[in-house]
């Protein structure tokens, strides 16, 4: 192969992966982000959180806390719970995954985070203290309303 055909394929070769790359970077990974915002109740049914977008991310915001939850809080760090951020700066990872930051109001701190769609009614929420490490998983339930379910728990 003559020296300007080598060339010439080299430069196609680099002007396709920097092309795709390109297109990698402009079309992030497809997610099912439609079907993830709304309202969410933890295990205990005491806790409900919005998830919707924040800026160029997606978060989770308490939108009603039972008496004994906002009282908890409230021991531990002097802070209202509803109106709180606890999940932050999520990205989509996966079509049905995405990670970010968790923050426990209990413990003021913040960990690692993930949400992992299940179904159109149920997620996986998990907080490790460091990546894949002291993991707690919980299994959350999709609420028609904040107000409505509040009221009847």
């Amino acid at each position: 192969m003559s020296r300007n055909k080598w060339l010439g394929l080299k430069a196609a070769v680099i002007a396709a992966v920097c092309a795709s790359a390109s297109a990698a970077l402009a079309d992030p990974v497809p997610s099912r982000l439609g079907e993830l915002y709304g309202v969410w109740r933890n295990p205990k049914g005491s806790v409900h959180i919005e998830i919707r977008p924040c800026e160029a991310r997606t978060c989770g915001v308490v939108v009603w806390a039972s008496a004994g939850a906002q009282a908890d809080v409230k021991k531990g760090s002097n802070q209202n719970l509803v109106g709180m951020q606890l999940l932050r700066d999520f990205s989509a990872t996966a079509a049905d995954e995405w990670k970010g930051k968790v923050f426990v109001p209990d413990l003021n701190m913040t960990f690692s985070g993930q949400v992992r769609l299940l179904d159109r009614t149920s997620l996986k929420a998990k907080g490790c203290l460091l990546p894949n490490f002291l993991c707690k998983s919980q299994i959350w339930t999709r609420v028609e309303s904040a107000t409505a379910e509040g009221r009847a728990s």
